[in-house]
């Protein structure tokens, strides 16, 4: 019989931990069940080292979505984690996503717990997405958890799904704009230019010299601008792998007009979405706070995070260490301010991330719909131009035949 080291819950939802001998991991789990404890970690004495087998495959967003929200349903209906895991990788998914599911189920079929089984799959599954499922395996309210997690997901699945959406035509639009402005400049305009000089026109109106000297200089110096372009594309993506570099960018990105709100709340609202997801597992504050700062993205909002854990640490108030970084949206600190004194600040958290989502979702559908529009009238204002540019001289040699 081997030794191995268990972390369980007692029927009565303590904690408790010690040294079992069995045959197998299997074997170990059936022993506690045995003894009415629930194991959440059954590995061999001395094999921290090892750790779970690395899985390959990956998960998009659509489908780690629909994974969560199947263990959810699956494990509320009384299903274990081996059972829920063998159904989830049955139900249609695509061969990778099965593949990659059943080998998770293996490790905890062996004895892993299944935060430990997804840390194997890093690429599918995320740090916050693990450190969730450990807390509610601790708490013993893996099922809750899971469900609160999926809708999380759904919901930031959605925000995506709507912003792309909402983009396409735009995109679609500048493109199409941006073709036909470069045709005519390239193709249309020099040939009309050709027939100007055979037509002995010496003064051209002041629009068709700046139309004409316009397509000169895309004919001539616009690929060299493409190349600088993409150059300085690549050199600003490898600067943003500088911690210094990005720091700086993020601050200044917070600090543009109209792109800067709307950057402070969407990372306020994944703030307290992170921040209430984490808690309502059953982790404790410092342990939350943790969580959500890895979660953002924005390294301002990210040292936030550290001062705000730094200060809680040392006894002070969780709003009034949020009010103290200044980047946070007041509502946001009045909200955990009223969810201290109601001793449920995770609630309050999840309602502020709610009111702050659907600001975001609010201002960019308003501004999605006046970008159409406007890429409309550049583009009408650019094509009249041209062909305006285009009418001076001929209506000038019409002039001057008639007189």
């Amino acid at each position: 019989m081997a030794a191995f080291e268990y972390r369980a819950l007692t029927a009565d939802g303590r904690r408790t931990s010690g040294v079992i001998s069995a045959d197998s991991p299997r074997a170990a789990r059936r022993e506690l069940r045995a003894r009415q404890l629930t194991p959440v970690d059954v590995k061999e004495a001395g094999a921290e080292g090892r750790g779970p087998a690395r899985l390959n495959g990956r998960m998009s967003h659509k489908q780690r979505t629909l994974f969560t929200r199947q263990m959810a349903v699956l494990l509320q209906s009384g299903m274990t984690v081996e059972q829920a895991l063998a159904a989830a990788a049955s139900d249609g998914s695509s061969p990778r996503v099965r593949a990659l599911v059943l080998g998770v189920r293996q490790q905890v079929m062996e004895g892993v717990s299944l935060a430990d089984a997804l840390r194997s799959a890093p690429a599918s599954f995320p740090a916050l997405y693990r450190s969730v499922v450990a807390a509610g395996e601790s708490a013993g309210r893996l099922p809750a958890v899971l469900d609160q997690l999926s809708a999380n997901l759904e919901r930031s699945y959605k925000m995506a799904a709507t912003a792309q959406a909402a983009l396409v035509y735009p995109a679609v639009l500048g493109v199409m704009a941006l073709a036909m402005v470069t045709a005519l400049m390239v193709f249309v305009v020099p040939k009309l230019v050709e027939q100007f000089a055979m037509l002995g026109t010496k003064e051209l109106p002041v629009l068709t010299q700046f139309v004409i000297g316009a397509s000169g200089f895309v004919r001539e110096w616009g690929p060299v601008v493409l190349s600088a372009a993409a150059i300085v594309a690549v050199l600003f993506s490898r600067a943003l792998r500088s911690t210094s570099f990005k720091r700086r960018w993020d601050a200044f990105a917070l600090r543009l007009p109209f792109i800067g709100p709307l950057l402070r709340t969407l990372a306020a609202a994944r703030f307290a979405r992170v921040h209430a997801t984490v808690a309502g597992a059953g982790a404790t504050v410092l342990e939350a706070l943790s969580a959500a700062g890895n979660a953002m993205g924005n390294l301002v909002f990210r040292e936030a995070a550290v001062s705000i854990r730094d200060s809680v640490k040392q006894g002070g108030a969780l709003s009034s260490a949020m009010k103290a970084t200044g980047v946070f949206p007041p509502l946001l600190t009045h909200m955990v301010q009223s969810g201290e004194a109601a001793r449920d600040v995770p609630a309050m958290m999840n309602r502020a991330a709610d009111f702050l989502e659907s600001e975001f979702e609010a201002t960019t559908r308003t501004a999605l719909s006046l970008l159409e529009p406007a890429i409309i009238i550049l583009l009408g204002g650019v094509v009249g131009m041209i062909v305006l540019s285009i009418m001076l001289p001929i209506m000038q040699l019409n002039t001057l035949a008639l007189g």
